[in-house]
C-alpha cells in the first residue's frame, strides 16, 4: 500500500510541477458539468445519484496537463474524486492521431482507493466519422481497461456516440460495458444523452452496474 500511495503522490507532484513550469503561451480552458449520474466504465460512481463536476486543462503544443473533480458515493468515507493527468498527443497524418499519458485517481478520506494508470491511444477521423481505441494499465493492481469509441457528426451541432470497453482485473471479475447516445451543442451549453450497460451480474455489483440513461449538461470555457 505504501508503494501505491507513493506512486500516486509522485504523480500529483509531477503534474503540479509540469503545470507550474509550463510556458505562459499555452492555452488554459475550464469545464463544468451536471448530470443525473456519474457513470464510469459502465458503473455508477455516485450510487445512481446526481453529480456536479469540473476541471481545468492546460495545453501547449502536444503537451497537456489537467485536473478534474466529481462527487462520488461508494458508501465509504470518500465523497470526492480528484483526477490529475498529463501527457502528449500528436498526429501521424491528417486522419490518424495518437495520445499517451498518465492519470491519477485520488479519493480524499479513503486513500486506499487511490490508483494510477498509464494510457496509450489512437484516433482516426475521416469526413464525419471518428474512431478511437485506448488502452489503460494500472501497474500497481495489474488491471487493464481497453476501450473503443465511435462518433458520427450528423451536423456541426449534432453527433452520435458509441463505445464498448472491457475491464480486466488481476484478481478476476472481468466485465464488458457499452454505451450509445448522442450530443448536441447548443449556443450556451452541450447536452449529452447516453444509454449505458454492463454484463455484470446484479448479485455482484447490485444496481450500480445496471442499464442506465445518463443526461449531462456541460460547458467548456
Amino acid at each position: 500500500m505504501k508503494n501505491k500511495l507513493s506512486r500516486a503522490s509522485l504523480l500529483a507532484a509531477a503534474v503540479l510541477a509540469a503545470a507550474g513550469g509550463a510556458h505562459a503561451q499555452g492555452d488554459v480552458s475550464f469545464n463544468a458539468a451536471v448530470a443525473n449520474d456519474y457513470v464510469w466504465r459502465g458503473v455508477s460512481q455516485t450510487d445512481n445519484g446526481a453529480t456536479v463536476q469540473g476541471g481545468v486543462d492546460y495545453t501547449n503544443g502536444g503537451f497537456y496537463v489537467g485536473a478534474w473533480a466529481s462527487n462520488v458515493d461508494f458508501g465509504s468515507d470518500a465523497d470526492i474524486e480528484v483526477d490529475l493527468y498529463g501527457g502528449f498527443r500528436g498526429a501521424f497524418t491528417d486522419a490518424l492521431s495518437w495520445d499517451v499519458g498518465v492519470i491519477g485517481y485520488f479519493y480524499p478520506g479513503e486513500e486506499d482507493l487511490d490508483f494510477v494508470e498509464v494510457k496509450a491511444g489512437l484516433g482516426y477521423t475521416v469526413d464525419a466519422v471518428s474512431l478511437g481505441a485506448t488502452a489503460y494499465y494500472d501497474p500497481d493492481n495489474k488491471n487493464t481497461y481497453v476501450e473503443g469509441t465511435g462518433a458520427y457528426a450528423f451536423s456541426e451541432k449534432l453527433k452520435g456516440l458509441a463505445s464498448v470497453g472491457n475491464y480486466s482485473f488481476d484478481g478476476g471479475g472481468d466485465y464488458t460495458n457499452w454505451s450509445l447516445g448522442g450530443a448536441y451543442a447548443f449556443d450556451v451549453f452541450d447536452l449529452t444523452v447516453k444509454y449505458t450497460d454492463t454484463d455484470i451480474d446484479d448479485a455482484v455489483a447490485g444496481d450500480v452496474a445496471d442499464e442506465n440513461f445518463v443526461v449531462m449538461i456541460s460547458k467548456v470555457f
